[in-house]
């Protein structure tokens, strides 16, 4: 029940969703928690759970694609806490449109949070991971990025991208005792999905073979099992979790 005891993670994107349900469930399994999110609101409520919970939890406000940002908020962390053990980079955004009209700004905000934002993150904390030979990095992909999607060129190549940074990294990383290892949702119960139309929703669940969408807290647990003593001989992997959709 306690697997993470002692364990300090950090989280991405923890302010509601796929990010909270991944805090909480890190913060049940005996970890302390660094919640960042965009806003200040947003870290803080999740942070103020975890500590229901008995656990210690920062709330840090950032935008993850902001570099400089990303290195102060880093400094900050590893000075308050001590350590950092647990990487998630799970940030996200969409700005959906279809490539012919597709504006440059819509493709650099996805690229910038979904993946540079991850390359920030990871390159932040990689030096004080290497110095203590160990750590564990979850970076949240999307099946988006392992077949496409009308309509999400820029999410699509965020997510793809992501993933060969995964594996990149964790050729990279993996001698020190550091494991790097992504997880690809499908359609999950969050805001986002939320804004799908009923006949869009409809149309997917045809595709998904368990014939449901997923919950936050499905994705939660493969992430407590990544960054677990279960997961110590795991790198380099991405598990799509999909109700089997694109099997």
């Amino acid at each position: 029940m306690n697997e993470l005891a002692n364990q300090i993670a950090v989280v991405t994107g923890a302010g509601r969703g796929i990010g909270r349900a991944i805090a909480l469930g890190l913060a049940v399994a005996g970890a302390d928690v660094v919640c960042v999110s965009r806003t200040s609101e947003n870290s803080e409520k999740v942070a103020t759970e975890i500590r229901a919970l008995g656990r210690k939890a920062w709330a840090i406000a950032v935008d993850v694609a902001n570099g400089s940002a990303v290195t102060a908020a880093a400094e900050k962390i590893l000075a308050e806490a001590g350590r950092v053990d647990i990487l998630v980079n799970n940030a996200g955004v969409t700005r959906d449109g279809l490539l012919m009209r597709m504006s440059e700004a819509d493709w650099d905000t996805v690229l910038d949070t979904n993946l540079k934002g991850a390359f920030l993150f990871t390159k932040a904390f990689a030096r004080s991971f290497i110095k203590q030979r160990s750590g564990r990095i979850i970076n949240v992909a999307s099946v988006i990025g392992l077949i496409g999607n009308a309509g999400q060129c820029n999410y699509a190549a965020s997510k793809a991208g992501l993933i060969g940074f995964t594996k990149s990294a964790a050729r990279e990383l993996a001698s020190r005792g550091i494991t790097v290892n992504a997880i690809a949702p499908g359609f999950i119960d969050t805001d986002m999905t939320s804004a799908l139309s009923d006949e869009l929703r409809a149309e997917v669940l045809k595709k998904i073979p368990l014939n449901c969408f997923g919950q936050p807290e499905d994705i939660a647990q493969a992430a407590r099992f990544l960054a677990g003593p279960a997961g110590r001989y795991i790198t380099g992997q991405v598990f799509v979790i999909d109700g089997g959709m694109v099997m």
